[in-house]
């Protein structure tokens, strides 16, 4: 059984068991930046939406689904073991560092592709076409057949904690959800959050609702606990209490 990300901080290498298989994560604790460790957010919504997970038929195209804060990796090494194509991103340090290393250590996993998405930026500025940053500095080469909108799925976890990037996070899931649009209708972006500063948590759910147009609604505690024994983890309340998953979806027009 897979233990709380705050009793394995200390570990540079995790066997992390995800239903009926396991992924390899190096991991960092040395400050440079909060995406080089495990989060709770991302063990608590990677089982949560493995419970939603139903088998497409054969004939459908590979759903996608694209991350922002990717950190370690385990979100989207979990999504592609469900069966997505998934864009994985975050910003360059943990890149390099971390969630490049991890995904091509467990390369069995699905087609996951690593890129930098710097929230900061520009949606208009964004290029899907090449390879290694949706939002690159300079000149760049192009590359055909790279993942890029429209996606099935958008996830965020462990993201909202520093009131300096709520509004750039909210564009980009924003935009990521105009980009996403199929018949009239945007693809649901769950988000899995600590509630360490309630006052903060309250204003971004807030500024996503009567700002950015998204309907929010919180999943209820109670499924995202089922979801999880479901999943082979049975922790006490106390080693994830504070932990919320939301799920936000654009209204068109």
């Amino acid at each position: 059984m897979a233990l709380p990300a705050h009793h394995t901080k200390h570990l540079s290498a995790l066997h992390y068991p995800f239903l009926s298989t396991s992924f390899t994560l190096a991991q960092r604790d040395d400050g440079l930046s909060n995406g080089t460790a495990l989060w709770l957010g991302a063990q608590c919504l990677s089982l949560y939406l493995a419970s939603l997970h139903t088998r497409r038929p054969a004939s459908l195209r590979t759903p996608r689904a694209v991350e922002l804060g990717s950190g370690v990796g385990l979100m989207p090494l979990a999504l592609a073991s469900l069966g997505y194509d998934v864009v994985a991103t975050d910003i360059p340090a943990v890149t390099r560092s971390v969630l490049g290393p991890n995904i091509r250590a467990n390369a069995g996993a699905g087609r996951v592709e690593v890129r930098v998405l710097d929230w900061t930026v520009d949606p208009g500025e964004w290029k899907w076409d090449v390879e290694h940053s949706v939002t690159p500095l300079g000149p760049v080469d192009t590359q055909e057949g790279l993942l890029a909108p429209p996606f099935d799925l958008i996830v965020s976890a462990d993201t909202l904690y520093d009131p300096a990037l709520v509004r750039p996070l909210l564009r980009t899931l924003h935009a990521l959800s105009e980009l996403s649009i199929v018949a009239g209708r945007a693809p649901p972006v769950y988000i899995c959050l600590e509630r360490r500063d309630p006052a903060l948590i309250d204003a971004a759910l807030a500024a996503a609702r009567d700002e950015w147009g998204f309907a929010v609604e919180r999943v209820p505690g109670r499924k995202v606990a089922r979801a999880m024994e479901r999943g082979g983890v049975r922790w006490a309340k106390s080693e994830w209490e504070g932990v919320e998953v939301w799920k936000l979806q654009l209204t068109p027009g």
